[in-house]
């Protein structure tokens, strides 16, 4: 099977290009944003009353952890790409270098991990999403094309004892095999 990527059915007539290393000896393949959109900074948020709060040692409502979770919940950049691998591969989805340092960007559970199996899974075809959240003071605005994060495909093992375990089979898409 090797590896690579594809656009998704979805957006076809969009114009996207497909991952790309920028330079002979990167290990990253820089993943675009596959539409323009607005990652707000969490501090321009209600976020700060929550914050308030259990600073002065109160207890929040269940509203207002309600609503701070909403708030702290990462955007998910559609990338229009899903990519082809090897069973005993991974792709992992690393925040670029220069995201945090010049705009505030973070991948907040540090890399995106999209198992063999995600490709053409019948919830959203295999689309790879970056996880984002936005640190910074000011709202970024995300145009269509612009490089958001890398992904460097991987092999992995398995444990000696992995044969006998139970193994679901993915039946949806982002986060679908989470319990």
């Amino acid at each position: 099977m090797a590896r690579g990527f594809e656009i998704v059915s979805k957006y076809k007539e969009a114009d996207l290009k497909l991952p790309y290393r920028t330079t002979k000896n990167a290990a990253g393949y820089d993943f675009q944003s596959a539409k323009d959109l607005v990652l707000p900074s969490i501090w321009k948020l209600n976020f700060l009353k929550i914050l308030w709060a259990i600073r002065q040692e109160k207890k929040p409502s269940e509203g207002q952890i309600s609503e701070a979770k909403e708030v702290l919940k990462p955007f998910l950049i559609p990338t229009g790409i899903k990519a082809y691998m090897n069973p005993n591969e991974v792709l992992i989805i690393a925040n670029r270098s220069s995201n945090p340092l010049k705009r505030g960007m973070v991948v907040p559970n540090g890399i995106g991990v999209i198992d063999a199996d995600y490709y053409n899974n019948p919830s959203n075809e295999g689309e790879i999403f970056v996880q984002m959240v936005n640190f910074g003071i000011e709202d970024i605005h995300i145009t269509k094309g612009q490089r958001i994060a890398q992904g460097i495909f991987l092999p992995f093992l398995l444990a000696d004892n992995d044969a006998g375990q139970i193994k679901q089979v993915r039946k949806g898409g982002f986060g679908s095999s989470d319990k």
